[in-house]
């Protein structure tokens, strides 16, 4: 594992040829980046255009990552009913998804006999993984890079593990 020095998800997904998958494990985030569009999307129970402005760089990341032909998966495991922020999560997932990001989700308690690893990570090109760290509050605590490969196939694993259970965004209801 390696915690100092993690380039920008940005420059790591540029470097993706094949798939990037994303692993969602919390019920609650509180991200600085993501602060204020929760907070409008908390007074106004929408996503607003603001919001999507503030969102606009991820969305190019994405729809540039799947222009290349790279295939981008998001699975999350979610408690029910729903956390205010899962609900947030989701009321804004349509936009990944016209972006190009394939979404699924997992009702937490559908995932009970599944090994999962103990944080969310993203899986590059099933040869690099970069763990997300947060407080129990949510907040990020950091980032760490992985390619033991025993550990990539442990990722790899429990990532379809969840895909397979898990129904696509389209069709699920928080």
């Amino acid at each position: 594992m390696r915690p100092n020095s993690v380039p920008a998800f940005s420059d790591l997904v540029k470097e993706c040829h094949r798939s990037a998958v994303h692993l969602e494990l919390r019920d609650a985030y509180s991200v600085a980046s993501e602060a204020d569009d929760f907070a409008e999307w908390q007074a106004c129970g929408r996503i607003t255009p603001e919001s999507v402005k503030r969102r606009r760089s991820w969305l190019d990341l994405v729809r540039s990552t799947v222009a290349r032909g790279v295939e981008v998966r998001r699975a999350r495991v979610v408690s029910l009913p729903a956390s205010e922020y899962i609900r947030y999560e989701h009321a804004g997932t349509y936009l990944n998804v016209e972006a190009g990001e394939k979404v699924r989700w997992l009702p937490r308690r559908h995932a009970a006999t599944l090994a999962l690893p103990g944080a969310d990570f993203w899986l590059l090109d099933d040869r690099l993984i970069r763990f997300g760290h947060f407080s129990g509050e949510g907040a990020s605590a950091g980032h760490e890079l992985c390619d033991d490969p025993a550990v990539v196939k442990l990722c790899a694993e429990a990532f379809d593990a969840v895909w397979q259970r898990a129904t696509p965004h389209e069709e699920f209801a928080v």
